[in-house]
């Protein structure tokens, strides 16, 4: 019995806090992604690097904040600093949309014309990030290292296996939780929410009916990069901060927002979290866990690892293809177009 208990710990360390941290920052890149291209009509390449954005302003106002001597006690300083983030990436993202996007939205080009703009974009962000805080690793995560430290939980339990729960992935699925409800509470119950959803429907007949297009864009990317500037952050405290992450985050939040439906919401919420425990369950060694399950002469010395560590891209784009074969428009039905 204490050994199957041992075994759900293991689970509990390696895939389902883990899977529960990860999946809630790629829900809310994904909620970015698929809110731009419900009512933009494109796919933003540019948003991975508009997270890693955010997070060099939330790294650069924890300094500062650090420097005045300023903390948010046992919790991460960097959410101290997230409204900097999030004004800073609101500020860049809407000037990108005054200066590249609008010109072609006006000439009413094709979406793929707006996708590759959003590339050039994300090229110039990139750049953009490493000349202000360069390319070196950087962790920015202070405070209480753990809300709940393996040691206490072995003392307390006197169990083999250690169960450790950072602090930072217990704020990270906080946050996520208090954005997502506040998202859909704006979407559903406020007046501009609905007009953007009217807007994402039917364009033609949200025009008709007196919507302001500008406004609802506006919104948009102002909601999309106060996302993009809390899930960067809040991926950067949980693993750590180099500019070129940020680029490869790029296909599991897609994957994650096409896997969903691109388009819905409550898609890429789910999206993130198929991608996440796909990701961890098959590329996690499950020889700990099945070394308190059989018995020691059946395990070996394998490490019963379904894939490295370095293929976990492949796993979302893997998955990625699967549901476009099979589910075009995603688990929740997304948009086609």
């Amino acid at each position: 019995m204490m050994d199957l208990i041992n075994a759900l710990v293991s689970i509990l360390n390696y895939i389902i806090v883990p899977g529960l941290t990860y999946g809630s920052q790629l829900a809310l890149g994904a909620l970015g992604v698929t809110l731009i291209y419900g009512v933009l009509r494109f796919s933003n390449f540019a948003h991975g690097d508009t997270m890693a954005f955010g997070t060099t302003f939330a790294i650069i106002g924890t300094w500062g904040l650090q420097a005045a001597g300023i903390s948010a006690g046992p919790l991460p300083t960097a959410l101290l600093a997230l409204p900097l983030a999030i004004l800073s990436t609101v500020l860049v993202v809407l000037a990108t949309d005054r200066m590249v996007y609008r010109f072609y939205r006006r000439q009413r080009a094709k979406p793929i014309i707006l996708v590759i703009a959003s590339v050039g974009v994300m090229f110039v962000m990139n750049g953009l990030v490493r000349i202000i805080i360069g390319t070196k690793e950087q962790n920015f995560t202070d405070g209480e290292r753990f809300i709940l430290n393996p040691q206490d939980f072995k003392v307390a339990t006197g169990l083999a296996e250690p169960l450790a729960i950072r602090t930072t992935q217990g704020v990270t699925v906080v946050v996520a939780v208090i954005c997502v409800i506040v998202l859909f509470w704006f979407l559903n119950r406020t007046r501009t929410g609905k007009s953007m959803r009217a807007f994402a429907d039917n364009e033609d007949l949200a025009l008709l009916s007196g919507i302001n297009p500008d406004r609802v864009v506006m919104v948009t990317w102002i909601i999309a990069g106060t996302l993009a500037a809390i899930g960067g952050t809040l991926f950067g405290l949980d693993k750590s901060f180099r500019a070129f992450i940020y680029f490869g985050l790029m296909m599991p939040v897609f994957a994650a927002a096409i896997v969903g439906g691109i388009g819905s919401p409550l898609g890429a919420i789910a999206g993130g979290y198929i991608i996440a425990f796909s990701e961890l369950i098959l590329t996690n060694a499950w020889r700990k866990v099945l070394s308190y399950i059989l018995p020691e002469s059946w395990v070996g010395d394998g490490l019963y690892q379904a894939l490295s560590t370095d293929y976990k891209v492949a796993v979302s784009f893997t998955i990625l293809i699967i549901v476009l074969l099979v589910k075009p428009n995603g688990l929740f039905g997304g948009q086609s177009r």
